[in-house]
């Protein structure tokens, strides 16, 4: 089946990585992924075919759309990429068009995703679906925005799949419109990506951990916000027990001066790298995650077993709401801002890191399903939603 995937990242890689595991799963059907963001290092399925747009991303104050590469003009990429995107769909002839985020998000992208929902609009046998996760960041005018969603929805969509499970976190949670959409909706459970068969054991071999040494991860995502709390941790970690290694990965967006001030504030034991393409076999070998709390991280971790202290961004609501909905089902332990002080956060690596033995695959499954991306390949693969 010829699949059609757009996908727009503008200030963290969240989006990218949860669109992968849904490609992950579509092995054996021709895929054509659509990028047009800041390049970043992550491994992309082989049966899949990229097709690069002219970047774009958010202006430092998420306040407008800027070139990715200096110099260009705004109004002649957006008209590159429009007919380059018209083009595709045309030459490709997708059975299905599967659309990142939009029209809960990416806004700011309609200048071409609307004609290429009208495009596909006039193709009887191409089905359009919106993919989405679990939690919805505020706006400023709610009303305005649900509506002028479920209107788009009902009018170019013909599907909707939700990366979350049901029982645990309901977009009704932070979308009040529900009964508004028209079209099928399914939830498909979270996406995650599952770490390798005995990565515990190679990553903590090539580490020379000792018994009875603790390895803890902290990460930042994307890296465009979450210097804080990696700064904390490095800090944090020059109190620590011996026994304690660190492994900060700072993502591919931190600036360079950050990061370079980063690897000055690491100690023995401590080791600061921009990005990893295996990040789930990192937290497979870990004791202990620090990070953010954002989607993927989080369920990655989940699946991997490994407890997690997580500080939430604090500009809205997703990653506090997230933690606090799944703690219950996995051991994830909220950090306030006191506990970024380094004697504290030092404490709490030790008494977090040392609490248990791996998690058996009952154990860290805790009954949240986790199978979002196979399930949502077998939904968009099948002939009726």
């Amino acid at each position: 089946m010829k699949i059609l995937v757009y996908c727009q990242h503008v200030l963290g890689i969240g989006h990218l990585a949860r669109t992968i595991g849904i490609l992950e799963a579509l092995a054996g059907h021709e895929v054509v992924l659509v990028l047009g963001g800041p390049e970043v290092a992550m491994p992309i399925p082989t049966h899949v075919r990229v097709v690069r747009l002219p970047g774009l991303r958010m202006d430092a104050r998420f306040s407008g759309l800027q070139p990715v590469a200096a110099g260009e003009a705004l109004e002649e990429i957006k008209e590159a990429r429009r007919t380059r995107l018209l083009r595709l769909f045309a030459r490709f002839r997708p059975r299905v068009l599967l659309i990142e985020l939009f029209p809960f998000g990416r806004n700011s992208f309609r200048f071409e995703l609307e004609p290429l929902l009208e495009a596909a609009g006039r193709e009887n046998d191409c089905r359009v679906v919106c993919s989405v996760r679990d939690i919805l960041v505020e706006r400023e005018n709610r009303a305005k925005f649900e509506h002028r969603a479920v209107e788009r929805l009902n009018r170019w969509f013909g599907l909707l799949l939700i990366h979350s499970d049901p029982d645990l976190v309901p977009l009704e949670l932070t979308f009040s419109r529900m009964a508004g959409i028209r079209i099928p909706v399914r939830y498909t459970g979270f996406i995650c990506r599952r770490p390798a068969p005995g990565a515990r054991a190679r990553i903590r071999g090539q580490l020379r951990l000792a018994p009875g040494e603790r390895l803890v991860v902290a990460s930042a995502g994307g890296g465009s916000v979450g210097h804080r709390l990696l700064a904390a941790a490095l800090a944090a970690h020059r109190l620590a027990s011996a026994t304690i290694r660190l492994q900060v990965f700072t993502g591919p967006y931190l600036e360079e001066s950050l990061f370079a001030g980063l690897r000055q504030l690491a100690a023995a034991g401590a080791r600061v790298e921009r990005f990893s393409g295996h990040f789930p076999d990192w937290l497979a070998a870990a004791d202990l995650s620090i990070s953010m709390g954002g989607y993927n991280t989080t369920m990655d971790g989940i699946a991997a077993g490994c407890p997690a202290l997580i500080h939430p961004f604090a500009q809205n609501r997703e990653q506090r709401l997230r933690a606090e909905l799944l703690r219950s089902r996995a051991p994830l332990y909220l950090l306030n801002d006191d506990d970024l002080e380094p004697a504290r956060l030092a404490t709490l690596m030790e008494s977090r890191a040392g609490q248990s033995a791996p998690l058996s695959t009952k154990e860290r499954d805790s009954g949240i399903r986790l199978d979002g991306g196979a399930e949502s390949a077998r939904i968009l693969t099948r002939k009726e939603p």
